[in-house]
């Protein structure tokens, strides 16, 4: 990440936009998956709370909060690709 201190530029949003929507596609496409134990309306619920969270992520200004919640689709993409469902993590 690029030019921005703290907060994130146009340049910076810019050169995440390919990766995120890999990510968005990739998540998506992870719930079809045969090796998940879902039914349809499993699955259809996981989808939309993968939509909601980016869709919250995309007014996201701060560059930490930006690659926390790239490493987090990261983390979740390649827990899936296991065959698992992500737990959510709790900190303390």
């Amino acid at each position: 990440m690029g030019k921005g201190l703290i907060w994130a530029s146009a340049e910076d949003l810019a050169k995440n936009r390919g990766r995120v929507l890999s990510l968005y596609r990739q998540l998506l496409r992870s719930f079809n998956n045969p090796d998940l134990d879902l039914n349809l309306a499993a699955r259809l619920a996981k989808k939309a709370e993968v939509r909601a969270i980016f869709m919250l992520g995309s007014e996201e200004q701060s560059l930490s909060n930006i690659k926390d919640l790239i490493d987090a689709a990261d983390y979740s993409l390649s827990v899936l690709k296991k065959g698992q469902i992500p737990k959510r993590r709790q900190y303390l």
